[in-house]
């Protein structure tokens, strides 16, 4: 079974912009334009497609660290004004993927500038052409907002870029970002056709069971834990654990590492709800579980339409979903819920209930277990599969 990996990750990117936008109030789509303005920079430079693909998975994600940096520093990490370690974890998550080309520093120093003033203080000729590319495409990006700007202001704007030679920009990044920054590209940057632009960068498939899609899982849900402190186990322990579930049913290689995918993916919407509400330490009122409650149709959309993703979208989508259709967020009852939903909407319990959060402290297995067979009693949860999971959990503790 192939997946198109082009649109999973798309929809990452797409995630990681609703992040960054909450967090530095970074515009829409910002991932795809960086993607799309360094594959046309690529391209002028006569790269080949297994280095144009190479760079445009690291434009596309070169800020898929922001939440794991971010969270370091509310934790009192060290202070880093230059975001050195937002370019180190980004960094070495992209190398999980072990893509064909050497992409080393791509990331790493994407902030770094020709006269040797960035972070690491690398000089022209001192760090990786991907970089060079990425970050000019993610500074000019930045400052002008290419999804609004007009027409009659490029000529302005390609006047700052050509000031920056040299400085701010390596004299040969500036001359590919003039030539593929005209008319025609701003146009294809726009909101409204950026992600039909962003269709044609990245074309990539790969095998269900190949060992990216495992890597992947392991950098996706990193980006969603480190979201929150209390999070920071949530979607790593629950892709565990249903690994381990789908070793217990003796799924066969394929269907266990389509459920481990969904269970790293089930989240991903969360990244869009605000910290504050993610940490209260008190109940939720309405509308902030409400707020809550969207990331699951947000998961939805974000995984919606990917060739190959069909079942495990379900999957996702469902975790919250209520056997009695009092789940949310599509209401839907037992007759409409497979035995994978049910079986991820169990573990995602059993993980929250043994978590330490703002309202409670982390539960014992047992405990746990209790919790959920009175959930099963009442018809909320599926109680075969509360007693598989509690022979399967007790185990690994």
């Amino acid at each position: 079974m192939t997946i198109r990996m082009d649109k999973l990750i798309k929809a990452i990117a797409e995630a990681l912009d609703i992040v960054e936008g909450e967090l530095l109030g970074a515009s829409t789509h910002h991932g795809k334009r960086i993607a799309t303005l360094s594959a046309a920079m690529g391209r002028y430079f006569g790269m080949d497609e297994d280095n144009l693909r190479a760079l445009s998975v690291c434009a596309l994600l070169h800020d898929n660290a922001l939440t794991e940096y971010v969270l370091s520093e509310r934790d009192g990490g060290v202070h880093d004004p230059a975001m050195k370690l937002h370019c180190e974890y980004g960094q070495r998550n992209v190398e999980a993927f072990n893509l064909k080309t050497d992409i080393s520093g791509y990331i790493l120093y994407h902030h770094e500038c020709a006269n040797g003033m960035g972070p690491y203080r690398k000089k022209k000729g001192e760090y990786p052409l991907g970089a060079e590319i990425i970050g000019i495409a993610d500074t000019v990006d930045v400052i002008n907002h290419l999804q609004r700007v007009s027409p009659s202001d490029l000529p302005k704007i390609r006047k700052s870029i050509s000031n920056g030679a040299g400085i701010k920009h390596t004299d040969r990044a500036v001359e590919a970002m003039l030539h593929v920054l005209d008319e025609e590209m701003l146009f294809s940057l726009r909101d409204d056709v950026i992600l039909t632009t962003a269709e044609k960068v990245l074309p990539w498939t790969v095998d269900i069971e190949d060992d990216v899609i495992y890597k992947l899982s392991k950098f996706i849900t990193r980006i969603i834990d480190y979201k929150s402190t209390f999070t920071r186990k949530h979607c790593t322990g629950i892709a565990q654990k249903a690994w381990h579930m789908g070793g217990v049913y003796r799924y066969d290689s394929s269907l266990r590492h389509q459920f481990y995918l969904a269970a790293s993916l089930h989240d991903i919407g969360k990244l869009a709800t605000p910290v504050s509400i993610l940490e209260k330490p008190g109940p939720l009122d309405d509308s902030e579980f409400d707020v809550i409650k969207n990331h699951v149709h947000l998961t939805f959309t974000l995984l919606k339409g990917i060739d190959g993703l069909e079942d495990i979208c379900n999957w996702a989508s469902n975790h919250h979903e209520k056997l009695d259709g009092s789940g949310y967020y599509f209401g839907k009852k037992a007759e409409e819920l497979d035995f994978n939903s049910r079986l991820l909407a169990c573990i995602d319990i059993y993980q929250a209930l043994t978590e330490e959060r703002p309202y409670h402290a982390g539960r014992d297995h047992k405990t746990a277990i209790q919790m959920l067979s009175d959930m099963g009693r009442h018809g909320l949860l599926d109680t075969c599969i509360i007693k598989d999971l509690d022979d399967a959990f007790c185990e690994m503790i």
